[in-house]
Protein backbone atom coordinates (compact mmCIF):
# COMPACT_ATOMS: atom_id res chain seq x y z
CA UNK A 1 0.00 0.00 0.00
CA UNK A 2 1.44 3.32 -0.85
CA UNK A 3 2.75 5.88 1.90
CA UNK A 4 -0.01 8.66 2.40
CA UNK A 5 -2.34 5.89 2.86
CA UNK A 6 -3.60 4.38 6.02
CA UNK A 7 -3.68 0.73 6.51
CA UNK A 8 -0.22 -0.23 5.06
CA UNK A 9 0.52 -4.00 5.61
CA UNK A 10 1.49 -4.18 9.49
CA UNK A 11 0.54 -7.52 10.75
CA UNK A 12 -0.72 -6.99 14.68
CA UNK A 13 -2.49 -4.46 16.15
CA UNK A 14 -5.20 -2.06 14.92
CA UNK A 15 -2.98 1.24 14.22
CA UNK A 16 -2.11 4.12 16.32
CA UNK A 17 -3.05 8.06 15.08
CA UNK A 18 -1.31 10.60 16.17
CA UNK A 19 -2.14 14.49 15.57
CA UNK A 20 0.46 16.84 15.93
CA UNK A 21 2.12 19.62 14.15
CA UNK A 22 5.97 19.76 13.04
CA UNK A 23 8.73 20.89 14.82
CA UNK A 24 7.61 20.03 18.45
CA UNK A 25 6.33 16.51 18.00
CA UNK A 26 9.65 15.84 15.34
CA UNK A 27 11.37 14.83 19.14
CA UNK A 28 8.96 12.33 19.61
CA UNK A 29 9.30 10.50 15.98
CA UNK A 30 11.67 7.77 17.95
CA UNK A 31 9.23 7.29 20.86
CA UNK A 32 6.83 6.36 18.48
CA UNK A 33 8.73 4.16 16.20
CA UNK A 34 9.69 2.18 18.74
CA UNK A 35 6.22 1.42 20.01
CA UNK A 36 4.78 0.33 16.01
CA UNK A 37 8.17 -1.67 15.34
CA UNK A 38 7.31 -3.03 18.77
CA UNK A 39 3.55 -3.74 18.47
CA UNK A 40 4.13 -4.04 14.58
CA UNK A 41 1.34 -1.85 13.84
CA UNK A 42 0.65 1.13 11.27
CA UNK A 43 1.27 4.62 12.24
CA UNK A 44 -0.33 7.79 11.00
CA UNK A 45 0.36 11.06 11.20
CA UNK A 46 -2.20 13.52 11.12
CA UNK A 47 -0.87 17.24 10.55
CA UNK A 48 -2.71 20.46 9.89
CA UNK A 49 -1.65 22.54 6.45
CA UNK A 50 -2.63 25.70 7.76
CA UNK A 51 0.74 27.21 8.65
CA UNK A 52 1.32 30.84 6.78
CA UNK A 53 4.59 31.22 8.35
CA UNK A 54 7.85 30.79 7.26
CA UNK A 55 9.10 30.13 3.58
CA UNK A 56 5.47 28.40 3.44
CA UNK A 57 4.24 31.74 3.15
CA UNK A 58 6.01 33.03 -0.01
CA UNK A 59 4.91 29.80 -1.81
CA UNK A 60 1.61 30.27 -0.62
CA UNK A 61 1.40 33.59 -1.66
CA UNK A 62 2.67 32.95 -5.51
CA UNK A 63 1.42 29.62 -6.18
CA UNK A 64 -1.62 29.21 -3.29
CA UNK A 65 -2.17 25.69 -2.36
CA UNK A 66 -1.86 24.02 1.13
CA UNK A 67 1.04 24.84 3.39
CA UNK A 68 3.82 22.17 3.10
CA UNK A 69 5.97 22.97 6.12
CA UNK A 70 4.72 20.68 8.98
CA UNK A 71 4.62 17.38 6.43
CA UNK A 72 7.70 18.18 4.77
CA UNK A 73 9.07 18.45 8.46
CA UNK A 74 7.72 14.92 9.63
CA UNK A 75 8.40 13.40 6.52
CA UNK A 76 12.44 14.31 6.78
CA UNK A 77 12.25 13.86 10.07
CA UNK A 78 11.47 9.80 9.11
CA UNK A 79 13.87 9.62 6.91
CA UNK A 80 15.84 6.15 8.21
CA UNK A 81 18.81 6.77 9.70
CA UNK A 82 21.79 4.61 8.26
CA UNK A 83 25.22 4.72 9.04
CA UNK A 84 26.88 3.18 6.07
CA UNK A 85 24.34 4.74 3.83
CA UNK A 86 26.00 8.59 2.72
CA UNK A 87 22.54 8.60 0.40
CA UNK A 88 20.11 8.96 2.62
CA UNK A 89 22.23 11.68 4.93
CA UNK A 90 22.55 13.57 1.47
CA UNK A 91 18.75 13.29 1.18
CA UNK A 92 17.78 14.24 4.60
CA UNK A 93 20.68 17.60 3.94
CA UNK A 94 19.26 18.45 0.79
CA UNK A 95 15.50 18.13 1.77
CA UNK A 96 16.19 20.21 5.31
CA UNK A 97 18.23 22.62 3.64
CA UNK A 98 17.21 26.46 3.69
CA UNK A 99 18.40 28.83 1.24
CA UNK A 100 20.76 31.99 2.31
CA UNK A 101 18.87 34.63 4.17
CA UNK A 102 19.56 37.45 1.48
CA UNK A 103 17.18 37.28 -1.16
CA UNK A 104 19.50 37.66 -4.04
CA UNK A 105 22.50 35.25 -2.69
CA UNK A 106 19.25 32.73 -1.98
CA UNK A 107 18.52 32.79 -5.73
CA UNK A 108 21.69 32.27 -6.90
CA UNK A 109 21.63 29.19 -4.82
CA UNK A 110 19.02 27.95 -5.94
CA UNK A 111 19.61 28.31 -9.36
CA UNK A 112 22.96 26.06 -8.54
CA UNK A 113 20.81 23.74 -7.08
CA UNK A 114 18.12 23.28 -10.14
CA UNK A 115 21.27 22.87 -12.36
CA UNK A 116 23.26 20.51 -10.11
CA UNK A 117 25.82 22.41 -9.58
CA UNK A 118 25.46 22.82 -5.35
CA UNK A 119 27.69 20.16 -3.44
CA UNK A 120 24.31 19.12 -1.91
CA UNK A 121 24.19 16.22 -4.71
CA UNK A 122 27.70 15.26 -4.03
CA UNK A 123 26.44 11.61 -2.41
CA UNK A 124 22.86 11.30 -4.07
CA UNK A 125 22.97 8.52 -6.80
CA UNK A 126 22.15 10.72 -10.48
CA UNK A 127 18.56 8.83 -11.13
CA UNK A 128 17.11 10.44 -8.05
CA UNK A 129 19.30 13.33 -8.60
CA UNK A 130 17.68 13.66 -11.81
CA UNK A 131 14.30 12.84 -10.38
CA UNK A 132 14.51 15.55 -7.93
CA UNK A 133 15.77 18.11 -10.85
CA UNK A 134 13.18 17.25 -12.87
CA UNK A 135 10.44 18.52 -9.72
CA UNK A 136 12.56 21.35 -9.06
CA UNK A 137 13.03 22.18 -13.03
CA UNK A 138 9.15 22.33 -13.10
CA UNK A 139 8.54 24.45 -10.14
CA UNK A 140 11.73 27.17 -11.63
CA UNK A 141 9.82 27.29 -14.49
CA UNK A 142 6.32 28.08 -13.14
CA UNK A 143 8.35 31.12 -10.89
CA UNK A 144 9.33 32.49 -13.65
CA UNK A 145 6.03 32.36 -15.82
CA UNK A 146 4.45 33.75 -12.97
CA UNK A 147 7.42 36.74 -12.33
CA UNK A 148 6.11 40.55 -13.07
CA UNK A 149 8.04 43.70 -12.55
CA UNK A 150 6.09 44.22 -8.95
CA UNK A 151 6.32 40.73 -8.21
CA UNK A 152 8.65 38.17 -8.04
CA UNK A 153 9.24 34.84 -5.90
CA UNK A 154 11.79 35.85 -2.91
CA UNK A 155 14.21 32.72 -2.25
CA UNK A 156 15.43 33.75 1.31
CA UNK A 157 15.59 30.74 3.50
CA UNK A 158 13.20 29.25 1.44
CA UNK A 159 13.76 24.90 2.36
CA UNK A 160 14.44 23.06 -0.66
CA UNK A 161 12.00 20.34 1.02
CA UNK A 162 9.16 22.90 0.66
CA UNK A 163 9.93 23.74 -2.63
CA UNK A 164 9.93 20.00 -3.71
CA UNK A 165 6.66 19.33 -1.99
CA UNK A 166 5.23 22.74 -4.08
CA UNK A 167 6.42 21.35 -7.43
CA UNK A 168 5.38 17.64 -7.09
CA UNK A 169 2.06 19.11 -6.31
CA UNK A 170 2.03 21.47 -9.44
CA UNK A 171 3.39 18.87 -12.12
CA UNK A 172 0.82 16.33 -10.68
CA UNK A 173 -2.12 18.19 -9.87
CA UNK A 174 -2.06 16.61 -6.57
CA UNK A 175 -0.98 17.20 -3.01
CA UNK A 176 -1.12 13.49 -2.24
CA UNK A 177 1.04 12.29 -4.85
CA UNK A 178 3.42 14.79 -4.09
CA UNK A 179 4.01 13.64 -0.11
CA UNK A 180 4.04 9.63 -1.80
CA UNK A 181 6.88 10.70 -4.32
CA UNK A 182 8.47 12.44 -1.67
CA UNK A 183 8.47 9.42 0.73
CA UNK A 184 8.93 7.07 -1.86
CA UNK A 185 12.42 9.12 -2.62
CA UNK A 186 13.08 8.75 0.87
CA UNK A 187 12.46 5.63 1.68
CA UNK A 188 9.96 5.80 4.18
CA UNK A 189 8.85 2.75 5.91
CA UNK A 190 5.35 1.64 3.88
CA UNK A 191 3.99 1.19 7.96
CA UNK A 192 4.46 5.07 8.36
CA UNK A 193 1.76 7.55 6.86
CA UNK A 194 1.87 11.15 7.58
CA UNK A 195 -1.31 12.32 6.43
CA UNK A 196 -2.42 16.31 5.81
CA UNK A 197 -5.70 17.01 7.59
CA UNK A 198 -7.18 18.32 4.66
CA UNK A 199 -6.25 16.61 1.08
CA UNK A 200 -6.28 19.61 -0.66
CA UNK A 201 -4.59 21.64 -3.26
CA UNK A 202 -6.14 24.80 -2.04
CA UNK A 203 -5.26 27.31 1.24
CA UNK A 204 -6.63 26.79 4.16
CA UNK A 205 -6.48 29.46 6.52
CA UNK A 206 -7.38 29.43 10.68
CA UNK A 207 -8.60 32.50 12.43
CA UNK A 208 -8.72 32.91 16.45
CA UNK A 209 -11.71 34.43 19.18
CA UNK A 210 -10.19 35.17 22.08
CA UNK A 211 -12.16 35.12 25.36
CA UNK A 212 -12.16 39.49 25.08
CA UNK A 213 -14.35 39.31 21.58
CA UNK A 214 -10.70 39.63 20.14
CA UNK A 215 -10.42 38.21 16.43
CA UNK A 216 -6.78 37.72 15.04
CA UNK A 217 -7.04 35.59 11.41
CA UNK A 218 -3.83 33.46 10.30
CA UNK A 219 -1.86 30.69 12.28
CA UNK A 220 1.40 33.32 12.37
CA UNK A 221 -0.37 35.79 13.61
CA UNK A 222 -2.02 33.67 16.72
CA UNK A 223 1.34 31.44 17.42
CA UNK A 224 4.17 34.57 16.88
CA UNK A 225 2.67 38.24 15.79
CA UNK A 226 5.12 40.07 16.92
CA UNK A 227 7.01 40.28 14.11
CA UNK A 228 4.59 39.22 11.08
CA UNK A 229 6.38 40.08 8.36
CA UNK A 230 10.26 41.18 9.77
CA UNK A 231 10.78 43.21 6.94
CA UNK A 232 12.73 46.50 7.20
CA UNK A 233 11.49 49.61 6.15
CA UNK A 234 13.25 50.33 2.92
CA UNK A 235 10.37 47.54 1.81
CA UNK A 236 8.10 50.67 2.22
CA UNK A 237 7.40 53.04 -0.72
CA UNK A 238 10.36 55.88 -0.93
CA UNK A 239 8.03 58.26 0.01
CA UNK A 240 7.00 56.54 3.11
CA UNK A 241 10.55 55.69 4.49
CA UNK A 242 11.27 59.47 4.60
CA UNK A 243 8.67 60.11 7.40
CA UNK A 244 9.81 57.42 9.39
CA UNK A 245 11.70 58.84 12.64
CA UNK A 246 16.03 57.45 12.54
CA UNK A 247 16.03 53.84 13.76
CA UNK A 248 12.28 53.37 14.43
CA UNK A 249 9.28 51.66 12.39
CA UNK A 250 7.18 53.55 10.23
CA UNK A 251 4.14 54.31 12.60
CA UNK A 252 1.43 53.40 9.68
CA UNK A 253 3.88 50.24 8.50
CA UNK A 254 1.30 47.43 8.38
CA UNK A 255 -1.10 49.55 7.19
CA UNK A 256 1.67 50.98 4.01
CA UNK A 257 2.89 47.38 3.83
CA UNK A 258 -0.73 46.69 2.70
CA UNK A 259 -1.29 49.05 0.66
CA UNK A 260 2.23 48.76 -1.26
CA UNK A 261 1.16 44.73 -1.86
CA UNK A 262 -2.18 45.84 -2.85
CA UNK A 263 -0.10 47.00 -6.01
CA UNK A 264 1.07 43.61 -6.76
CA UNK A 265 0.31 42.34 -9.72
CA UNK A 266 -1.17 39.17 -9.78
CA UNK A 267 -0.69 38.67 -5.65
CA UNK A 268 -3.97 38.10 -4.17
CA UNK A 269 -6.90 36.46 -4.33
CA UNK A 270 -10.42 38.77 -4.29
CA UNK A 271 -11.23 39.21 -1.46
CA UNK A 272 -8.28 37.93 0.68
CA UNK A 273 -7.84 39.85 4.10
CA UNK A 274 -4.54 42.23 4.80
CA UNK A 275 -3.25 39.72 7.28
CA UNK A 276 -3.33 36.72 4.55
CA UNK A 277 -1.79 38.54 1.73
CA UNK A 278 1.25 39.58 3.78
CA UNK A 279 5.20 38.00 3.50
CA UNK A 280 5.89 36.16 6.92
CA UNK A 281 9.28 34.51 5.32
CA UNK A 282 11.16 35.38 9.26
CA UNK A 283 9.68 35.54 12.58
CA UNK A 284 11.02 34.32 15.93
CA UNK A 285 9.61 32.15 18.51
CA UNK A 286 11.74 33.75 20.79
CA UNK A 287 10.36 36.21 23.81
CA UNK A 288 6.85 36.00 22.15
CA UNK A 289 4.42 38.49 23.71
CA UNK A 290 1.59 37.02 25.66
CA UNK A 291 -1.79 37.52 24.26
CA UNK A 292 -4.20 40.32 26.00
CA UNK A 293 -6.47 37.28 26.63
CA UNK A 294 -7.04 33.41 26.52
CA UNK A 295 -8.14 31.98 23.07
CA UNK A 296 -11.61 31.34 23.33
CA UNK A 297 -12.31 29.09 20.01
CA UNK A 298 -10.89 28.18 16.73
CA UNK A 299 -12.25 27.87 13.27
CA UNK A 300 -11.26 28.10 9.54
CA UNK A 301 -12.36 31.17 7.20
CA UNK A 302 -12.46 31.71 3.28
CA UNK A 303 -10.36 34.66 1.67
CA UNK A 304 -13.18 36.36 3.01
CA UNK A 305 -12.76 36.43 6.64
CA UNK A 306 -16.11 33.99 6.96
CA UNK A 307 -15.72 30.74 8.69
CA UNK A 308 -16.22 27.44 6.80
CA UNK A 309 -16.67 24.05 7.89
CA UNK A 310 -14.04 21.66 5.81
CA UNK A 311 -14.43 18.12 5.59
CA UNK A 312 -11.46 16.09 6.91
CA UNK A 313 -9.03 13.96 5.05
CA UNK A 314 -11.05 10.94 4.41
CA UNK A 315 -7.88 8.80 4.78
CA UNK A 316 -7.89 10.43 8.08
CA UNK A 317 -11.38 9.37 8.79
CA UNK A 318 -10.34 5.45 7.64
CA UNK A 319 -6.91 5.60 9.87
CA UNK A 320 -9.00 6.48 13.10
CA UNK A 321 -11.76 4.15 12.55
CA UNK A 322 -9.02 1.18 12.45
CA UNK A 323 -6.87 2.99 15.00
CA UNK A 324 -6.38 1.27 18.57
CA UNK A 325 -4.60 4.22 20.32
CA UNK A 326 -5.00 7.87 19.66
CA UNK A 327 -2.27 10.27 20.49
CA UNK A 328 -2.23 13.91 20.44
CA UNK A 329 1.22 14.91 20.63
CA UNK A 330 3.20 17.91 22.27
CA UNK A 331 2.89 21.29 20.23
CA UNK A 332 1.09 24.37 19.84
CA UNK A 333 -2.63 23.11 21.25
CA UNK A 334 -4.37 25.77 18.78
CA UNK A 335 -2.68 25.78 15.63
CA UNK A 336 -0.96 21.92 15.70
CA UNK A 337 -3.89 19.99 17.38
CA UNK A 338 -6.79 21.64 17.38
CA UNK A 339 -6.95 22.85 13.23
CA UNK A 340 -7.55 18.95 12.69
CA UNK A 341 -9.79 18.15 15.68
CA UNK A 342 -12.43 20.38 14.03
CA UNK A 343 -12.85 18.96 10.82
CA UNK A 344 -15.86 17.27 10.10
CA UNK A 345 -15.93 13.94 11.03
CA UNK A 346 -12.90 14.06 13.17
CA UNK A 347 -15.13 14.37 16.52
CA UNK A 348 -17.42 11.40 15.46
CA UNK A 349 -14.35 9.17 14.51
CA UNK A 350 -12.37 9.25 17.31
CA UNK A 351 -15.35 8.86 19.76
CA UNK A 352 -16.57 5.96 18.05
CA UNK A 353 -15.72 2.71 20.16
CA UNK A 354 -16.64 -0.64 19.08
CA UNK A 355 -19.05 -2.18 21.90
CA UNK A 356 -17.48 -3.32 24.53
CA UNK A 357 -14.09 -1.93 24.22
CA UNK A 358 -12.60 1.62 25.06
CA UNK A 359 -9.89 2.49 22.53
CA UNK A 360 -7.23 4.65 24.47
CA UNK A 361 -6.93 7.87 23.92
CA UNK A 362 -3.96 9.78 24.91
CA UNK A 363 -2.87 13.53 25.75
CA UNK A 364 0.90 13.64 25.96
CA UNK A 365 0.56 17.09 28.08
CA UNK A 366 3.35 20.04 27.28
CA UNK A 367 6.29 20.66 29.49
CA UNK A 368 5.57 24.46 28.93
CA UNK A 369 3.41 26.64 28.96
CA UNK A 370 3.42 29.10 25.49
CA UNK A 371 1.83 31.67 24.00
CA UNK A 372 -1.81 29.88 22.75
CA UNK A 373 -2.14 28.50 26.68
CA UNK A 374 -1.23 31.56 28.12
CA UNK A 375 -1.53 34.60 29.17
CA UNK A 376 1.17 33.21 31.95
CA UNK A 377 -0.88 34.84 34.61
CA UNK A 378 -4.34 32.82 33.44
CA UNK A 379 -2.15 29.84 32.34
CA UNK A 380 -4.03 26.68 31.09
CA UNK A 381 -4.29 23.78 32.93
CA UNK A 382 -4.09 19.83 32.47
CA UNK A 383 -8.36 20.58 33.02
CA UNK A 384 -7.99 22.96 30.60
CA UNK A 385 -6.36 21.37 27.37
CA UNK A 386 -8.59 18.29 28.15
CA UNK A 387 -11.96 20.94 27.56
CA UNK A 388 -10.18 22.52 24.63
CA UNK A 389 -9.67 19.05 23.12
CA UNK A 390 -13.05 17.57 23.81
CA UNK A 391 -15.11 21.15 22.52
CA UNK A 392 -12.90 20.58 19.33
CA UNK A 393 -13.86 17.31 18.84
CA UNK A 394 -17.42 18.01 19.01
CA UNK A 395 -17.66 21.34 16.90
CA UNK A 396 -16.38 18.98 14.72
CA UNK A 397 -20.38 17.39 14.74
CA UNK A 398 -21.84 20.45 14.77
CA UNK A 399 -22.22 20.88 18.53
CA UNK A 400 -21.38 24.35 19.76
CA UNK A 401 -23.88 23.62 23.11
CA UNK A 402 -21.63 24.83 26.32
CA UNK A 403 -21.97 22.48 29.83
CA UNK A 404 -21.67 19.23 28.31
CA UNK A 405 -17.51 19.14 28.54
CA UNK A 406 -16.49 17.58 31.57
CA UNK A 407 -19.09 14.81 30.72
CA UNK A 408 -17.75 13.99 27.66
CA UNK A 409 -14.50 13.84 28.23
CA UNK A 410 -13.39 10.66 28.68
CA UNK A 411 -15.28 10.08 25.13
CA UNK A 412 -11.83 11.83 23.08
CA UNK A 413 -9.67 11.69 26.16
CA UNK A 414 -8.89 8.82 28.37
CA UNK A 415 -5.22 9.14 29.30
CA UNK A 416 -3.08 12.17 30.11
CA UNK A 417 0.91 11.65 30.52
CA UNK A 418 2.36 14.71 32.11
CA UNK A 419 6.13 16.27 33.65
CA UNK A 420 5.83 17.61 36.98
CA UNK A 421 7.93 20.75 38.04
CA UNK A 422 8.41 24.69 37.85
CA UNK A 423 6.60 25.65 34.51
CA UNK A 424 4.65 22.65 33.99
CA UNK A 425 1.08 22.79 33.14
CA UNK A 426 -0.79 22.04 36.48
CA UNK A 427 -2.35 18.55 36.72
CA UNK A 428 -5.58 18.39 39.21
CA UNK A 429 -5.56 14.18 39.16
CA UNK A 430 -8.32 13.89 40.91
CA UNK A 431 -10.20 16.49 38.34
CA UNK A 432 -9.22 15.03 35.42
CA UNK A 433 -10.24 11.18 37.19
CA UNK A 434 -13.45 12.38 37.93
CA UNK A 435 -13.80 13.41 34.25
CA UNK A 436 -12.75 9.70 33.39
CA UNK A 437 -9.34 10.72 32.64
CA UNK A 438 -6.69 8.17 34.51
CA UNK A 439 -3.17 10.62 35.05
CA UNK A 440 0.08 9.04 34.40
CA UNK A 441 2.87 10.92 35.49
CA UNK A 442 6.54 11.05 34.21
CA UNK A 443 10.10 11.92 34.47
CA UNK A 444 11.66 14.63 32.47
CA UNK A 445 14.89 15.82 31.01
CA UNK A 446 16.47 18.98 33.43
CA UNK A 447 18.65 21.97 32.23
CA UNK A 448 21.16 23.06 34.80
CA UNK A 449 18.77 25.75 35.78
CA UNK A 450 16.53 22.73 37.46
CA UNK A 451 14.26 23.56 34.63
CA UNK A 452 12.10 20.39 32.87
CA UNK A 453 13.13 21.00 29.13
CA UNK A 454 11.23 17.93 27.67
CA UNK A 455 10.67 14.16 27.70
CA UNK A 456 13.12 11.25 28.40
CA UNK A 457 12.61 9.43 25.26
CA UNK A 458 13.09 5.59 27.42
CA UNK A 459 10.78 6.95 30.11
CA UNK A 460 7.88 8.41 27.76
CA UNK A 461 8.42 5.33 25.57
CA UNK A 462 7.92 2.79 28.53
CA UNK A 463 4.68 4.99 29.74
CA UNK A 464 3.12 5.18 26.53
CA UNK A 465 3.71 1.46 25.99
CA UNK A 466 2.18 0.70 29.33
CA UNK A 467 -0.90 2.40 27.91
CA UNK A 468 -1.57 1.29 25.27
CA UNK A 469 -1.05 -2.62 26.72
CA UNK A 470 -3.80 -2.08 29.42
Amino acid sequence: MENGTSGNGATNGRGICVFSGGTAANFLVDVFNKIVERRECNLNYIIPISDNGGSSSELIRVFGGPSVGDIRSRLVRLIPAHEDNEEMTALKTLFEHRLCKDPNKARVEWLDIVEARHLLWTFISSSKRELIRSVLNSLNLEIVKRARPTSVFNFAEASVGNLFLTGARLFTGSFEAGIYLLSMICSIPPTVAVLPAINSNFTHHISAGLVDGTLIAGQVAISHPSAPTSLPDNSLPADAQQHAAPGKAHPRRAELLTEAHDRIEDANLPGSLPVLRRQHITFSKDDEEDLPARIDRIWYINPYGHEIWPVANPKILEALAKADTVVYSIGSLYTSIIPSLILRGVGAAIASDEPGSRRKKVLILNSKIDRETGPKSQAMTAVDFVRALTRAARESQSDFTEGAGDSEAGRYVTHLIYLDGEGTPVVDSEALGRMGIRCVRVEGRWDEKGKIVRYEEEVLTKALDGIIQE
